[in-house]
């Protein structure tokens, strides 16, 4: 065993406080939105909105953006995030994974001397993120003994029913289904894309974020958006500013 691993059992033995990193990956090269991640959203960068929710659910002891990019350290830093190294060439293509930046991280750190207990990513266009998911959610890792946490959503309709094209024709995904109420088949659910909490030493093992030992938040449809182009975007700041308006369970912040 590591000294690092001792180090952590020995934590865990004396009931020492839980010690979680929030990581915010946020590269500079944007193709379908360019700048995407420090875009003006309803008069700020969308990234303080993620920063922001991390900071209030006073969870973290460290919250850092993953980037490659100095425009957007500064404005990370600027609402209180911190960028304590810039991320590799390797882990800034369009083809690095969530994994490999959580990874690259861990490994800086690790080199420090630095460990953590838990990881959140979050991603910096959850704009619907409340600091309360975020607390509750850590909860649920530590008592789960959870290998990661993924926040979901219900599809809206039953993707047992799903269409498809055949030769221009139209054609059921799945046959077995036609004749199936949609109150009687099983609902499905998707990654919501806003945040996942997950075990270092799990992805240091190799383990995907989906695997045998993940469990899943579900978070309110209305408050779920993928941002992805610009009518996504358009569709997101109607959704936050109507959120804003709200006195009750939907109210952001």
């Amino acid at each position: 065993m590591t000294l690092n691993g001792l180090l952590r059992i020995l934590k865990v033995l004396r009931g020492s406080i839980v010690k979680a990193l929030a990581i915010i990956p946020a590269r500079g090269g944007s193709k379908r939105i360019p700048r995407k991640n420090i875009r003006s959203f309803c008069g700020f960068p969308i990234i303080k909105y993620p920063i922001e929710a991390a900071l209030n659910a006073n969870c973290f002891e460290k919250i850092i953006v993953s980037t490659d990019d100095g425009e957007i350290a500064e404005i990370a830093k600027k609402y209180g995030a911190s960028v304590p190294f810039y991320r590799s060439e390797l882990n800034s293509s369009d083809t690095s994974s969530t994994l490999d930046v959580i990874k690259e991280v861990l490994h800086t750190y690790d080199l420090k001397g630095v460990i953590f207990d838990y990881i959140c990513c979050l991603y910096p266009t959850a704009v619907f993120i409340k600091p309360k998911f975020l607390t509750e959610t850590l909860k649920m890792m530590m008592d789960k003994k959870a290998d990661s946490l993924v926040s979901v959503v219900k599809y809206s309709y039953p993707i047992q029913r799903a269409l498809k094209f055949e030769k221009g024709k139209i054609r059921m995904l799945d046959p077995s289904y036609v004749g199936v109420r949609t109150q009687d088949i099983e609902q499905m659910y998707h990654d919501a894309g806003q945040f996942y909490w997950l075990k270092p030493q799990s992805v240091l093992d190799g383990k995907e974020i989906f695997n045998s030992n993940s469990y899943g938040f579900e978070l309110p449809e209305v408050m779920v958006q993928d941002i992805d182009n610009e009518t996504d975007w358009k569709l997101a700041e109607i959704k936050y500013e109507f959120f804003l308006k709200q006195p009750g369970e939907y109210k952001n912040g």
